[in-house]
């Protein structure tokens, strides 16, 4: 376009000249129409002229000479950058602006009608295990140990017995406590039932060494027979004194953990002891490599197990958005708040991605690249401004010759 543009100035410039000559030549006697042809083609060239000067000003300075207020581009770069930033903050990041538009595009509704879209199954299950690929790789295996092995020694550091106690005090309070103490009757009951050959083994151990077998035996069928019946009434009877003394221990036990320094300081110490132990702090490198094996073997496989479990779960809760217009108008309202906070509160940080990056670019480089991106028009300034200076130049020669011939 440039090769165009500059062509048509040297044909103008041609004719120019031309005619000058065949008016130099002719003298008086020269046609008529050489000094319209010559008006037209004075009047093009300096359209030409006028327009590659400005056209040239705003990239360099023309011809390199240092004239004022050109090289517009690479001078005013960073202000440029900044009246960016500051026109789509003023016309597109404004908290009403985003707030509307956020809202007429109802994005709860349309990501629920693709998701719940069982022909996208694949993509969201794709998508997923990529997702879970991708966190996999960037945590480091130490440092998920070390965040790990922080946490349970975080977990650690406070005293555990008076929260402890006071814990199970609420659940006392909420006869939360009584299944735990129906299961123990269970168990109880349960080992009554099968003891008869360990208490055999006890009686025939400890009993007298001249007592007779079958003496033996009757006495350990006697205790067997108690037993089961001893664990049958507890089991059975919501009121039984056994169940009562369990129900004081509890009670007793979780006002000794908020307020027992004896109890308060045993616990701590196993607490210290558990927490101390190589299997512990070991158990985190272990559970993670694991895990992270596992994962990545499941995720690996498109059709396997976990892949379409989340995937199925995707597309479940999909279905649920896309069903419940009551949550779709929540969900809209939500995602409205968060973008007008984020205009409010954020807009300058969002802008200084323009106005930043603007700023970092080459000055020149800068201006090379606008003008390749903009040039081809920028050329037809030029052409226009040849023709038109030419039909211009044409106009007034023949109006002037109207008026004084």
């Amino acid at each position: 376009m440039k090769v165009v543009a500059t062509s048509l100035l040297i044909v103008a410039t041609v004719i120019y000249f031309l005619m000058r000559w065949l008016e130099h030549r002719d003298g008086a006697n020269v046609a008529a129409w050489v000094g319209y042809v010559r008006s037209a083609a004075e009047a093009g060239m300096v359209g030409a002229l006028a327009d590659w000067f400005a056209v040239t000003a705003l990239f360099k300075k023309p011809l390199g000479l240092p004239i004022p207020h050109t090289a517009l581009i690479p001078r005013k770069k960073d202000q440029i950058g900044d009246q960016l930033g500051e026109f789509v903050e003023e016309n597109f990041l404004t908290p009403t602006v985003i707030e509307g538009r956020v809202e007429s595009l109802r994005l709860p509704q349309r990501v629920s009608h693709w998701i719940a879209d069982p022909a996208h199954s694949e993509q969201i299950s794709a998508e997923a295990g990529r997702l879970i690929g991708l966190v996999a790789e960037m945590l480091d295996d130490e440092d998920v140990e070390r965040f790990i092995t922080s946490t349970v020694r975080w977990v650690a550091e406070p005293q555990w017995g008076p929260p402890a106690g006071r814990v199970l005090e609420q659940l006392i309070a909420e006869n939360r406590v009584e299944p735990v103490i129906q299961l123990l009757c269970d168990r109880a009951y349960d080992w009554a039932v099968g003891s008869q050959d360990v208490i055999d083994r006890v009686v025939d151990r400890d009993g007298p060494s001249w007592s007779p077998k079958f003496v033996n035996l009757l006495v350990g069928d006697k205790i067997h027979r108690e037993l089961v019946e001893f664990a049958r009434k507890v089991r059975d009877d919501p009121d039984h004194e056994v169940r009562g003394a369990m129900r004081a221990f509890a009670a007793k036990f979780a006002d000794d953990l908020q307020h027992d320094p004896a109890t308060i300081e045993r616990l701590e110490r196993v607490k210290s002891e558990f927490i101390g132990r190589d299997e512990v702090t070991g158990a985190a490198s272990t559970a993670w490599k694991a895990g992270k094996a596992v994962i990545e073997e499941l995720i690996a496989d498109p059709h396997g197990t976990l892949r379409a479990t989340l995937a199925d779960s995707v597309i479940e809760v999909g279905k649920r958005i896309e069903g419940d217009q009551a949550l779709q108008d929540k969900m809209t309202q939500w995602t409205v708040r968060a973008a007008r906070h984020i205009a409010e509160n954020y807009s300058r940080e969002i802008i200084s991605v323009i106005t930043d990056t603007v700023r970092s670019w080459d000055a020149e480089e800068t201006s090379r690249k606008i003008e390749l991106q903009v040039g081809r028009d920028l050329q037809f300034i030029r052409i226009n401004g040849t023709v038109v200076g030419a039909l211009a130049g044409l106009v007034i020669y023949t109006i002037s010759v109207l008026l004084f011939h």
